[in-house]
């Protein structure tokens, strides 16, 4: 049954039934929580009563369940488990602190009937603190072998669907049963979660549209995503046709996590081009500004449980395997190379395999003496890819140990079947090279596992004949395209795809001095011991803590239907400006300041920069209104603003404030000292050169401010290019008594000391001057140039120069961070609102204008 406070995320699952869980199972996991009432399935909202504060929790969500189930062998027994002790998952409770509790919300390897779903779930929450999360069976089919393996997996992996053939087709259906099934991992969630104290911890790209789910039901969650997977390219990833969906959830996140630079720089790219988002760098860390919202990128790689790897190097079956395995070759003069992969087509097994019938075809000197052994996993997909990835390697495997090989000696050996892990640990020990070559892997942990399974131990030492530990030596022939390899820098990097070159790095590895050898071994080992698995669990929780810190002293709400959901977030003293209060506090006054920027407040964004009608009808009749005095601001130049603006009483501060008059027939008066502008003589060719170079990107000279603009060209290539020219003009300027500026899409040079912060120092000043201190100032603008004006008049600089009860209303445009109190939507809502002002001012004047008709008629009846 789904709680009554989450029913309204249905429409996000179309299609999709929601599951009723066991009600046993339930009232165990209602232990924790205090929000809860006596019907099951149903949350309460009320404030929760003091307690004594818990462990901290995180909920772990992912596709499986670290645990093993074994079916009875009749109907009367139960089920069993056992813990995946080979899961990363798993890995998280060994590795992390001993104060954090964790509960796992995922699905089994089995199918569970559903008469026993109930018994099942009860056992796994009691004795594994585990929630099971039961798919119907059509659902699972096309939500995992769908879904996730036919279109996010090959995609995620740089496979376009040019054909059917090719990862396949998009399918409206398979995309309907993937939201449906993260629906019911959300369901699962909201059994267990106590909202004000957990965090939950959303893994891989299975489940990228649950945080849309989990952030509509609780605004303030604290949740953190990590995607194991490689994330493309934009211009890979844009073909997917819902592409904004996956994006907009993952914004959802608090903090989410990638494996290396390239995975997140190509994430923060699709946010941009797709999205418009601009990312920053806040003392180290990167941020998104999504809605108010912080998200932050957290940037690290997963490393190996080293206990566990410990463990199993001491175990008596390992060590017998060891002896085994070095009978089997090293007894025999032969040099183990190995290589682990699953048979998949994104492994390059076949690649390696070329490779090394190049080097022996290159270096007959290894022939008889050289074996690669080749541990082929079963793949985790389905389909005709991996029969054709099979086919083609058993095909590969003879064919080399038909040419190369000889009686009692095969240059490849394959072990198509499952190893167990102490098993695969001891190929390890004895292999003298590790290699990989994956066209694209997410991360790849083999060579983390080689590398500390040749530190060994010291009976694995006696066994190999290492008398010293700085005799230890490991070699790595890793692919460039895989995540651990800019972690692994004394390792070979290979192009895989260069079969040449992978054989002459083989070979290289082989022959290198063994001194080196030990140099790599050494500087890898230190690397992957102290960064592992716990290091990389309480490193990523203890920044999801970090950027969750302020949840408490924000404005939540969410605004958005489906997967377009998004929370606004803002300081508890940023709100809406009220078009009721506003309007009352005009007419209340007896004299008023307006200040208004122009584009992007008056006018939208838009190729047409001039004013509406509309628009010019409305200043004229706030101007008309003896009580105000009205400003415009603009970065136009004041030719233009004559043209666009023909209001007698306007006044107009052109140029960011430059030039500066009062009304339409005053003289231009300029707020700062004029200045010498042969600076433009060194800046515009430097601009020039920068706009020839960047399409798109056009130069504007007004009379003292020079501007680059890159509003209509390519935003990566743009904004790369404006930080550069930034640094450009700032060099070849130093000596000029001129400022550089950037705005979201330009970079403007003007004149020192100019702002619009002292165009309304100016205003005010003015008015003092005149006795006319105003006791109602509105200041509207949009962007970064605007917040001068915010912080002038809201400061104490000014208070002399307003009535002593005035009310000040700073007001920008858009939900973002700034020094106004207020915010305004869009410039719709800006003239909306200017309109309702000009219509209180025309409305009074009519009725001062009866009032002063009624006065004349006593007159004359007098």
């Amino acid at each position: 049954m789904a709680s009554r406070s989450y029913s309204n995320l249905l429409d996000l699952a179309t299609g999709a039934a929601d599951q009723a869980p066991a009600a046993a199972a339930i009232s165990a996991l209602r232990r924790r929580l205090p929000r809860v009432v006596t019907n099951p399935g149903f949350i309460d909202d009320s404030p929760a009563s003091p307690s004594t504060p818990a462990r901290p929790r995180t909920i772990i969500v992912a596709n499986q369940l670290p645990i093993r189930s074994r079916r009875p062998a009749s109907p009367e027994e139960p089920w069993t488990f056992e813990w995946d002790e080979d899961s990363l998952l798993r890995h998280l409770h060994h590795s992390s602190s001993p104060l954090m509790e964790f509960i796992y919300i995922g699905c089994l390897r089995d199918d569970i009937p559903q008469a026993d779903q109930d018994a099942v779930a009860q056992a796994l929450l009691e004795t594994h603190n585990c929630v099971p999360a039961f798919l119907p069976t059509d659902i699972a089919e096309r939500y995992y072998h769908g879904f996730c393996k036919q279109h996010l997996w090959p995609l995620f992996h740089y496979m376009l669907p040019l054909s059917p053939d090719l990862g396949g087709r998009f399918d409206r259906a398979l995309w309907q049963a993937y939201v449906s099934a993260n629906k019911i991992f959300a369901d699962k969630v909201l059994e267990v979660i106590n909202p004000d104290d957990d965090f939950v911890w959303v893994h891989d790209y299975h489940l990228m549209v649950l945080p849309t789910f989990l952030r509509k039901r609780f605004n303030r969650i604290k949740l953190g995503f990590f995607l194991h997977s490689p994330f493309p390219s934009s211009e890979i990833y844009k073909t997917l046709p819902v592409r904004e969906e996956l994006l907009r959830a993952l914004l959802n996140s608090d903090l989410i996590g990638f494996h290396t630079f390239d995975y997140a720089r190509h994430f923060l790219s699709c946010c941009g081009r797709m999205l418009g988002l601009s990312y920053e760098s806040k003392r180290g860390h990167i941020c998104l500004e999504y809605y108010g919202r912080t998200v932050s990128i957290k940037i690290l790689p997963v490393g190996v449980h080293m206990e566990q790897l410990k463990t199993v190097l001491g175990l008596p079956e390992t060590e017998a395997k060891v002896a085994e395995l070095m009978e089997m070759y090293s007894g025999k003069g032969r040099v183990v190379m190995l290589g682990v992969d699953d048979m998949d087509i994104f492994k390059g097994i076949s690649l390696k395999l070329l490779a090394m019938e190049e080097l022996l075809r290159q270096h007959p000197e290894w022939r008889g003496k050289l074996v690669l052994v080749q541990v082929a996993n079963p793949a985790r997909g389905r389909g005709k890819d991996v029969a054709e990835v099979q086919t083609e390697t058993y095909a590969m495997v003879g064919r080399i140990n038909e040419v190369y090989g000889e009686p009692g000696y095969e240059p490849v050996v394959l072990i198509d079947e499952p190893l167990q892990f102490y098993e695969r640990v001891a190929y390890y020990v004895i292999a003298e090279v590790c290699l990989v070559t994956a066209v694209r892997d997410g991360m790849n942990l083999i060579p983390y596992e080689y590398i500390v399974s040749r530190q060994g131990n010291e009976k694995l030492d006696g066994m190999l004949r290492q008398g010293k530990p700085e005799e230890k030596k490991s070699m790595l022939v890793v692919s460039e395209f895989i995540g651990c390899s800019p972690s692994l820098s004394g390792a070979i990097r290979v192009n895989p795809w260069n079969i040449e070159a992978v054989a002459d790095a083989m070979e290289t590895a082989l022959v290198l001095p063994e001194n080196e050898k030990r140099l790599r071994h050494d500087k890898h080992f230190r690397y992957v011991s102290t960064h592992d698995v716990g290091y990389w669990a309480n490193s990523f929780l203890e920044d999801l803590k970090r950027t969750c810190s302020d949840h408490s002293q924000r404005r939540c709400w969410g605004i958005g239907f489906g997967l377009r959901f998004r929370v606004v977030s803002l300081d508890l003293h940023f709100r809406k400006l009220s078009l009721e209060s506003i309007l009352m506090a005009y007419r209340r006054a007896k004299t008023r300041a307006i200040l208004l920027d122009y584009d992007g407040t008056l006018m939208p964004q838009a190729i047409n920069k001039s004013p509406s009608t509309e628009s010019v009808r409305i200043l004229n009749s706030l101007c008309g209104d003896k009580k105000n005095v009205v400003y415009l601001c603009s970065g136009y130049d004041r030719r233009t603003l004559h043209e666009w603006f023909p209001c007698e009483n306007l006044g107009i501060a052109a140029e960011h404030g430059y030039f500066l008059r009062c009304k339409r027939d005053a003289e231009w008066k300029t707020c700062v000292t004029a200045t010498d502008c042969s600076w433009k003589q060194i800046a515009e060719p430097v601009m020039c050169l920068y706009r020839e170079t960047t399409d798109g990107s056009t130069i504007e000279d007004r009379e003292t401010v020079l501007v680059w603009n890159y509003e209509d060209a390519d935003p990566d290539f743009g904004s790369c290019q404006a930080k550069e020219l930034v640094d450009h003009l700032e060099s070849v300027l130093a000596n000029e008594p001129v400022s550089v500026k950037t705005t979201p899409h330009s970079v403007e040079v003007k004149p020192q000391g100019v702002s619009k912060g002292l165009v309304a120092r100016r205003m005010l000043v003015s008015m003092k001057d005149r006795g006319q201190c105003p006791d109602f100032v509105l200041c509207i603008g949009d962007d970064k140039s605007d917040e001068d004006m915010f912080q002038l008049i809201a400061s104490a600089a000014c208070g002399d120069s307003l009535g002593s009860k005035a009310e000040v209303f700073a007001c920008t445009v858009g939900r973002k961070p700034s020094k106004a109190k207020y915010y305004l939507d869009d410039a719709a809502e800006v003239v909306r609102l200017m309109q309702g002002l000009s219509y209180v001012s025309e409305e009074l004047a009519l009725a001062n204008h009866r009032d002063e008709d009624d006065d004349s008629s006593l007159d004359v009846w007098e």
